[in-house]
C-alpha cells in the first residue's frame, strides 16, 4: 500500500467528483506536478478513471469494482474509522494471520482484510470459499479480557451490528441465522461469522471475529446457497466503500460489547434480525438431534427451542437446519 496514493485518493473522494487542480495537489503533498501526473497515471493502470480539464484539473470518475488496498484506506480515514488496518493480497486464513500477529506480540486491537483466501475457514472447520477477490474476508483480533461468561452473545452482537449497518447504509435486509450466518429472504448465505478465542483461567486472553461478506460475487459452486449484496442492491455497491463501512460498523459495536452498553438492545435488535422465529428447526447437538420450533433467544445469546412435548429448552451451541423452505419474515 501506498501511503501518499491513500491520501492523494482520499482528497478525490472528499471532493465527490468535482475537479482538483493539479497545482493543489502538488502543494498539498509536497511534490511537483510530474510526479502528481505519474501517480494519477499508475492509478488509472489499476483501474482507477480521471479526466482532465483545462484550467479545472482532474476529477476521479471511476475506481475498482474489487477492493483496493489504497482504496480501502482511504475510505477507512475518510469515515474515521479508527482500527489499524493492514490489506494483504493473498493468505492462508485471516483468522490465522490474526492469531501469529497476536502471538508474536502486536498490539490489538486491529483488522487483516485479505483480497483472497487459501484455506479459509467457517465454523466446524468447514471450508470457507474465498477466492474471488472484490469480497470481504476480515479478521479483528482483541486482547480483551474480560471473563469467559461475557463471550457467549459476543457473535451474535457482531452479526446484529452487520445486520443493522447493511440495512441502514444500502438499504438491504438480511436475516441472522443463529449462531453464525447472515442469509438473504430466499435463505442464501451472504456472509458467515468465526470467532475463536484463547481463554486463561477464567477470562478471555486473546478473541478474533472473522467474517466472509460476499459483496461481489458468490462463489459458483454455490450458486442458490449463497449470494452477494451487489444481486440484492437496486443501486451500485462501491466495495471499498462497503469494506470501511463494515469495519467501521464492527468497531462501534465491540464498543459497545466491551463497556457491556449492547445489552440495552441485543434482544430487540435480535428480533428484528431473527430469520428462524416460528419456524420448524433441528439442531443437532453433540451428534444428537432436537426437533422443535424456534423462539428468539435469552440474554446469553442461546437459542429458544420448543420442544414438541412443549418444553422450552435453551440451546448454548449446536448446528441449525430450517425444516421449511420459509427464512425470511
Amino acid at each position: 500500500m501506498s501511503a501518499l496514493d491513500s491520501s492523494i485518493l482520499r482528497v478525490f473522494l472528499d471532493a465527490k467528483g468535482k475537479a482538483i487542480s493539479g497545482d493543489r495537489l502538488a502543494k498539498e503533498f509536497g511534490i511537483s506536478r510530474v510526479a502528481i501526473w505519474a501517480r494519477l497515471a499508475r492509478l488509472r493502470k489499476e483501474g482507477f478513471r480521471f479526466t482532465a480539464s483545462p484550467r479545472k484539473g482532474y476529477a476521479l470518475t471511476a475506481t475498482p469494482k474489487a477492493l483496493h488496498p489504497d482504496l480501502l484506506d482511504a475510505q477507512l480515514r475518510l469515515q474515521r474509522v479508527r482500527l489499524p488496518c493492514t490489506v494483504i493480497g493473498q493468505i492462508d486464513s485471516t483468522n490465522s494471520e490474526a492469531e501469529r500477529l497476536l502471538a508474536s506480540g502486536q498490539e490489538a486491537p486491529f483488522a487483516i482484510v485479505a483480497l483472497r483466501q487459501t484455506a479459509g475457514r467457517g465454523r466446524l472447520g468447514r471450508r470457507w470459499h474465498s477466492e474471488q477477490s472484490g469480497n470481504l474476508y476480515l479478521s479483528i483480533a482483541f486482547r480483551p479480557f474480560i471473563e469467559t461468561s461475557r463471550l457467549s452473545p459476543f457473535t451474535l452482537w457482531m452479526g446484529l451490528a452487520l445486520c443493522e449497518h447493511i440495512d441502514q447504509k444500502l438499504g438491504i435486509k438480511l436475516g441472522l441465522k443463529w449462531p453464525n450466518d447472515l442469509l438473504n429472504a430466499k435463505g442464501a448465505k451472504v456472509a458467515g461469522m468465526l470467532t475463536e478465542a484463547r481463554v486463561d483461567a477464567d477470562r478471555v486472553r486473546d478473541l478474533v471475529f472473522g467474517i466472509g461478506l460476499n459483496i461481489e460475487s458468490s462463489p459458483a459452486e454455490l450458486q442458490g446457497a449463497a449470494c452477494s449484496l451487489r444481486s440484492l442492491s437496486r443501486k451500485p455497491i462501491d466495495a471499498n466503500e462497503v469494506a470501511a463501512g463494515v469495519l467501521g460498523a464492527l468497531e462501534t459495536a465491540w464498543e459497545a460489547f466491551e463497556d457491556d452498553s449492547f445489552r440495552k438492545k441485543f434482544l430487540k435488535l435480535f428480533t428484528h434480525y431473527d430469520c428462524l422465529a416460528g419456524q420448524k428447526v433441528k439442531v443437532t447437538l453433540r451428534g444428537k438431534p432436537l426437533h422443535g420450533v424456534a423462539e428468539g433467544i435469552d440474554e446469553t445469546g442461546a437459542l429458544l427451542l420448543r420442544l414438541s412435548t412443549g418444553r422450552r429448552t435453551e440451546i448454548a451451541s449446536g448446528e441449525v437446519t430450517l425444516r421449511t423452505s420459509k427464512v425470511a419474515r
